[in-house]
């Protein structure tokens, strides 16, 4: 599995310039939100779209007075 995280760099610079503190927590939020979109992209399941039939095509409702 490929790394999900930010490279060295990335966190080095996120750190320079808002904060150690501050850019090891987006820096840490990205990693752990990077693992979740690959979690839910490895379960993911096909729905097929049951798509109603159209207007036309069904029998025409007729209201009657009671």
């Amino acid at each position: 599995m490929k790394n999900a995280g930010l490279s060295y760099n990335s966190r080095k610079a996120l750190m320079v310039n808002i904060g150690e503190s501050a850019g090891t927590e987006i820096a840490n939020l990205i990693s752990q939100m990077a693992a979740e979109i690959e979690e839910l992209r490895r379960t993911k399941v096909n729905v097929t779209k049951i798509v109603p039939t159209p207007p036309d095509a069904r029998e025409p409702f007729v209201e009657e007075p009671i």
